[in-house]
């Protein structure tokens, strides 16, 4: 250390220690070091990679090059602070400082003396602390050159037996300061930084050496213990069978702790005791006592035994053949479903049905329904309240996104870590062989080079094959044909026509704004009041306002942002309450817009009416019905048609179809025939982001030119769909339900449907007939006799 930095420490500092020719400030910086202990007059490397001690030294480099080192607890992880921290550790001098490229630090310390955290100064932007120094005296009398004796003795021994460099000894020879040579044998000889901890905490230098002993006692006795079981087994090592030897070696050492070995015998006779007690069908008891017979002949510690040890799990607590009892009370489980759900008849209805049948017929394989509907209309929870109804265990899986043919059928047992599919661990899981198993979002399972998850799913959901399902990992056929399978999809179109085929569609629509009435007020509202931490005393929505929040906060066909609408007025109900302002809410159509803010959605959209070559049409889509406005306008040109609004081609080729049916009326509509010739048409779909495709719109399309051309507004409050022909029939088309409930969802008044759906109509509420006139067409000429106004626009 120069002279000059000498003399600016000495003016920085009250006070100063001394150690040798160094100088220990009171106050210095604290480094933690995990699972190491630095002794005084040792010198060590080490490498900084936090950040919060890169900034501590770097500023020490700057001044004294001090700090002070002290190990952590080894149970503490994470951030450092005093807590971590023993409460002895070293004064240290850096040496040498290098900055390395990959962002650390590296330094040589030199450890200088003992020191205690006298006072915890600060832990930000590192670990600072009011010290104490201890300085120590190395006795020289009898008793310590007796300790230095026996101590270098013992050194000499254990470096003799294990594998410790001479260079120790020679070392340790050197030093005749009890204090320094029990520092020196306890940095190089102990391993473990808690009694390396102890011994730095002792400041006697004699107790010190003491405690150095003891520990070079026990060194030697497990160093002699391992060599006495090197030469017990050394006359039974094969040196063909490795793994033979270490077995040897693990039972001699077993011994000599006085532990008992495992007996593994006594686990086979528990494993033929299990399968005798379990039921197991012949076949499957047989390749259990096989694997049994197999396991006395292999090594408990190879690889190989806990293999064939969790294949023997499997098997044996698999449920082959214990089933739940079906609750056949019919009554009983219809007010189940009834409880659990509100509406949703047709699907009550078929599980009554099933439960009939099973009571008439014992042996009747369990069905497979689909469930089809957009999300939030209950299709998830619909499955709980069946397994409920017929006192069935539940498991449901989730096939969103699946990919890996393995997650149905399993791995074979050739590959490491294999393991069954998710089929055969959800009946594991429910103990029974008949549960009601729900295969959620089946329409949405992928494929790639794992291979067909669908294509695997066909056994499955066969009643006629999956009475012996074969996972690969069980090898081994499975009674599935008791398993009541439950699908679920938002649309048909992607799922595979084989696996569609195997499967019984229940078709879930959309609720009106009178199903959501009551299904809010009988299960949302009593929800969110418990999620919420509320009373039912806390919070009360009257009818209108409920109403108000269907119709103009959200429009969907099921009920989850009608739920998320609600769960945020419990919220802020919630906090009023807990504030102290209030012990109850009254939500009211007057203070609704307080708790959601603006409406979002007007039934008046439908006013933007009255306008030539605007139609209304009503499209199906994957989460319910919606309205579709067309726009059609026309410019000097020589004849082209132009179509926008992300169209697909079955859209393309209906208004292609509209157009050409139009030029063969125009006579009759009394349009010029040059009208056609002279101007380029152009159509449009707003919303032009998102893709339209289907034939549905090919009436609205057409009553939309016959306006613009005929220069006649289409009635108000009025929307159609249907398929157009070349010659103007209108054909049938699908979604007729969710259609209607969308229109009656916007205001529309009067609804133009193909005359082959009439029977789509019968299970629509009662409550949305009344509110629509429904008409009826088969030809494009009695769309536009109902569509077009008798007056033409200014």
């Amino acid at each position: 250390m120069s002279k000059d930095l000498k003399e600016n420490i000495l003016n920085e500092m009250d006070h100063l220690f001394r150690t040798d020719s160094y100088e220990i400030p009171p106050v210095i910086p604290i480094l933690p070091l995990k699972d190491l202990v630095i002794f005084p007059y040792m010198i060590a490397p080490i490498i900084i990679t936090d950040e919060r001690n890169k900034k501590l030294i770097n500023e020490a480099s700057l001044s004294n090059k001090m700090i002070g080192v002290f190990a952590t607890k080894e149970e503490e992880e994470g951030y450092v602070g005093f807590q971590q921290l023993y409460k002895v550790g070293t004064a240290a001098l850096i040496l040498k400082m290098l900055k390395i490229q990959d962002g650390t630090i590296r330094l040589l310390l030199h450890g200088l003396s003992r020191i205690k955290i006298k006072e915890e100064l600060s832990e930000d932007p590192y670990l600072s602390a009011r010290i104490q120094m201890f300085k120590e005296s190395q006795p020289i009398d009898t008793e310590a050159d007796a300790l230095i004796k026996s101590t270098l003795n013992l050194l000499q021994k254990v470096i003799t037996l294990s594998s410790f460099p001479s260079d120790l000894a020679v070392a340790a020879m050197n030093i005749q300061e009890p204090g320094k040579l029990a520092d020196f044998i306890a940095s190089n000889i102990i391993q473990k930084t808690d009694e390396q901890q102890e011994i730095l905490e002792l400041f006697d230098p004699k107790k010190r050496l003491q405690r150095i002993l003891f520990y070079l006692h026990k060194e030697i006795e497990l160093l002699e213990l391992g060599s006495k079981i090197q030469s017990q087994v050394k006359t039974e090592i094969d040196k063909t069978q490795k793994e033979y030897y270490l077995r040897e070696q693990l039972k001699a050492i077993k011994k000599e702790l006085g532990e008992e070995e495992k007996d593994y015998t006594s686990e086979i006779k528990d494993l033929h005791r299990l399968v005798d007690e379990k039921n197991l069908p012949a076949n499957v008891k047989d390749v259990a006592l096989k694997e049994i017979d197999k396991l006395t002949y292999i090594s408990p510690a190879s690889s190989e035994y806990a293999v064939s040890r969790i294949y023997l799990d499997w098997i044996i607590n698999l449920p082959w053949t214990l089933g739940s009892a079906d609750n056949l009370d019919i009554k009983k489980a219809y007010d189940i479903l009834e409880e659990d759900h509100y509406g949703l008849q047709k699907v009550k209805e078929r599980i009554v049905e099933y439960l009939s049948v099973r009571k008439l017929k014992k042996d009747n394989k369990g069905p497979i329904l689909c469930f089809v509907g957009p999300p939030g209309v209950g299709k998830t929870s619909l499955g709980k309240s069946i397994a409920r109804a017929l006192g069935r265990k539940f498991y449901r899986m989730s096939l969103g996104g699946l990919h890996d043919e393995a997650e149905i059928r399993g791995h074979r047992r050739t590959y490491i870590g294999s393991m069954p599919g998710k089929i055969v661990k959800g009946i594991k899981t429910c103990g029974t062989n008949n549960p009601v198993f729900m295969l959620d979002e089946i329409d949405k399972v992928g494929k790639d080079f794992r291979g067909d998850p669908a294509s695997a799913l066909l056994e499955v959901l066969d009643p006629e094959q999956n009475f012996s399902f074969t996972d690969n990992y069980l090898d081994l056929p499975f009674d599935l044909s008791n398993v009541m399978f439950i699908t679920t999809a938002n649309i048909l179109d992607t799922i595979p026509p084989a696996l569609l085929d195997r499967m019984e569609i229940i078709e879930l629509s959309g609720y009106s704004v009178g199903e959501k009435l009551e299904i809010v007020k009988k299960y949302i509202i009593e929800k969110q009041i418990k999620e919420n931490g509320l009373e039912r005393s806390n919070i009360f929505f009257t009818k209108n306002s409920l109403s108000k929040m269907i119709e103009e906060y959200t429009r969907e066909s099921g009920l989850r942002n009608v739920e998320r609408e609600i769960a945020k007025a419990s919220r802020k109900v919630a906090r009023k309450i807990a504030e102290g302002e209030t012990s109850k809410v009254r939500i009211t159509t007057r203070n609704l817009e307080k708790y959601l803010g603006p409406t979002r959605f007007s039934s008046d959209n439908v006013k933007l009416m009255g306008i030539t070559g605007v139609s209304i049409g009503l499209a199906w889509t994957p989460v319910g019905g919606q309205i579709l406005f067309i726009e059609s306008s026309a410019t000097k040109g020589k004849g082209t048609l132009l179509l926008t609004g992300q169209l697909g081609d079955v859209m393309k080729e209906s208004a292609q179809a509209a157009f050409t049916f139009l030029r063969t009326r125009a006579k009759k509509l009394g349009i010029p025939e040059d009208r056609f010739g002279n101007s380029d048409i152009h159509i449009h779909v707003p919303a032009g982001a998102i893709p339209k495709d289907g034939p549905s719109a090919g009436i609205s399309i057409a009553t939309s030119l016959a306006s613009l051309f005929s220069n006649k507004p289409i009635k108000d409050f009025l929307a159609m769909t249907g398929e157009i022909t070349l010659k103007g029939k209108v054909l049938s088309v699908g979604g007729i339900k969710e259609k209607i409930l969308a229109a009656a969802r916007a205001g529309i008044k009067t609804v133009i449907l193909p005359k082959r759906n009439k029977n789509d109509l019968t299970e629509l509420p009662q409550e949305i007939m009344s509110k629509l006139e429904i008409r009826f067409v088969e030809h494009m000429d009695d769309v536009l006799k109902i569509a077009l106004s008798s007056k033409v626009a200014m």
